[in-house]
């Protein structure tokens, strides 16, 4: 066994290495009738033959398509790895469980430069026998020396193809180095033309510094004479001021009393025109606020109308679904009532059909004791009785079938009341639905309800925000007035407020936003009803509660 596999091993090696020359010299493309590539499937099954105890033809086919799919030496490295699988198949001492097995995969891995194009259909794969060709193994010297000739000039011609190959790469390399260096010596060009110009405007500002440093050496020369001139006329200047001095001590005296009380005036019309600056400012920004406001609800008007429209559709289709509700209960009803009479008339009928049959069967046991009795009677009359009772046999079972007819009646009118039992239940169900139906109906009334209670407070709050946008105008005026009276108040703004200040309330829509004359804090309507006369308004004003208080306390005071 073991000469065997190193027989086969040295035929695997010489197998691949002759089809991968031939390959080379006709262009790595192989067909089926090619003559090495047919040697290496009859080596490869020898290898894969050895030790094996099952049939070849699947095992053929299979080495085709692996070969055909560049697959072999992978397909085959998987199986020795897996030893514990082939062991059924193989015999212990066999090629694939041995070493050599792993060395023929290090083989095969050549083969995948390979495109081998084989046919496997019409051939009977089972009795195919291969026969090693050695021919194209064991060659003469001359043949050796051929093949050595041949495996040189193709490896010059691979020197060949990778010498110029690279001389390919080098070219294109070469040429993005030369527009690399062009890119360069332009930007190089470019930077030497910005020195030059940076260099001619550096001497330039030199020689402009230079002519400021003479022309700065003159202006000290001539600053130091006038300096010079300066001196002397103030020293005559002097004397002749210590000569006047003494008359003009006290003209200054009064001019420095009048200064002082122009500045005083001047200081007090300084403060008042910037606190009319402020109150302009101010009045600016009140006014700006009060268009903000005035766009802002009337944003919100139509947003409400718009909603109220919602409101109105949502209660149109609810209207019309309770409408459909009740006139699908109505239906349903009168369905319910037609049922249940044709029920009572059921029963009638069953009713009527029991009696019928209880006086059947009391005709036929009266017929039975009379014709006993008639028998115990009159002996001698037998003939005449037993026609009789052949007669009242033909009634009997005339009868009886009357009474089958009417127990098949009876069975079918019973079908028919369970039928109509059904029918009951499902109109039951109905009316239970009907029910849930109403009370839905009822919620929707109630949302309704609700929502017209809504609509009719979003009314309200529309109305009040009309009357507020009427007397939007009039607040201009309220507002000079207020500006005149909060000199040494803080009036708040509309942005800085969300809650009464005294009941802390959120502001909505129907909790409106009012400021207090008197403190400028904003409350709500509640909390800011009193009205009251201040001395900086023409007429009563909206006051807070808290102000309003104070402010009667002290009239009561300065009354007492």
């Amino acid at each position: 066994m073991m000469e065997e596999r190193a027989n086969l091993m040295h035929m695997m090696k010489l197998s691949i290495k002759v089809l991968l020359q031939s390959a080379l010299s006709l262009g790595r493309s192989l067909d089926a009738e090619h003559a090495p590539l047919q040697q290496f499937f009859v080596v490869m099954e020898h290898c894969l033959k050895h030790g094996l105890k099952t049939a070849v033809g699947r095992g053929r086919a299979w080495l085709y398509l692996a070969l055909m799919q560049k697959k072999l030496a992978d397909y085959l490295k998987v199986l020795i790895d897996n030893k514990h699988l082939l062991s059924e198949f193989y015999e212990p001492e066999a090629l694939m469980m041995e070493e050599e097995g792993m060395v023929i995969v290090g083989l095969l891995v050549g083969l995948n430069v390979l495109d081998a194009n084989l046919c496997l259909k019409g051939e009977d794969l089972d009795s195919q026998v291969g026969v090693i060709d050695f021919s194209l193994y064991l060659k003469d010297v001359q043949d050796l020396d051929g093949g050595k000739e041949h495996e040189r000039i193709t490896d010059v011609l691979d020197q060949k193809n990778y010498v110029e190959e690279l001389n390919r790469h080098l070219s294109c390399t070469v040429g993005d180095l030369q527009t690399k260096i062009d890119g360069l010596e332009k930007t190089n060009s470019k930077l030497q033309e910005e020195l030059s110009a940076a260099t001619d405007r550096i001497c330039s500002l030199q020689e402009e510094q230079q002519q400021l440093r003479e022309q700065n050496e003159l202006i000290r020369e001539r600053s130091e004479k006038s300096v010079e001139i300066t001196k002397q006329d103030t020293k005559v200047e002097l004397d002749t001021y210590k000569q006047t001095r003494q008359g003009l001590d006290e003209m200054y005296s009064d001019v420095w009393k009048q200064l002082k009380e122009e500045k005083k005036v001047r200081l007090e019309l300084e403060k008042e025109l910037e606190l009319q600056i402020g109150m302009k400012t101010e009045m600016e920004i009140a006014m700006k606020l009060l268009e903000k406001d005035t766009h802002e609800k009337q944003d919100t008007l139509v947003a409400l109308r718009q909603q109220l429209e919602e409101v109105k559709a949502i209660n149109l289709q609810m209207f019309h679904k309770a409408q459909n509700a009740e006139s699908s209960l109505q239906q349903k009803n009168e369905a319910i009532t037609s049922f249940e009479g044709k029920t009572n008339q059921v029963m009638s009928s069953m009713k009527q059909m029991e009696e019928r049959l209880q006086h059947s069967e009391r005709a036929r046991q009266g017929a039975e004791e009379r014709s006993h009795k008639l028998q115990q009677e009159l002996g001698g009359r037998i003939s005449a009785l037993q026609r009789q009772l052949s007669q009242l046999h033909e009634q009997c079972s005339s009868l009886e079938k009357e009474l089958k007819s009417e127990k098949e009646h009876r069975q079918a009118l019973q079908r028919e009341l369970q039928h109509e039992k059904d029918t009951s239940s499902l109109l039951r169900t109905e009316l239970q639905q009907v029910e849930g139906l109403k009370k839905e109906l009822r919620e929707l009334q109630d949302e309704k309800a609700e929502l017209q209670k809504i609509c009719e407070e979003q009314e309200q709050a529309l109305q009040e925000m009309g009357l507020h946008l009427s007397q939007s105008k009039l607040k201009m005026e309220d507002i000079k007035e207020v500006n005149q009276a909060l000199k040494g108040h803080a009036w708040l703004k509309d942005d800085e407020a969300t809650h009464c200040r005294q009941c802390e309330k959120e502001f909505s829509i129907s909790r409106r936003k009012h400021h207090c004359r008197n403190c400028g804090h904003i409350f709500c309507n509640t909390c800011s009803s009193n009205e009251l006369a201040l001395p900086s308004y023409p007429k009563p004003v909206r006051v807070c509660d808290g102000c309003h208080t104070l402010l009667l306390q002290r009239c009561s005071s300065t009354a007492s």
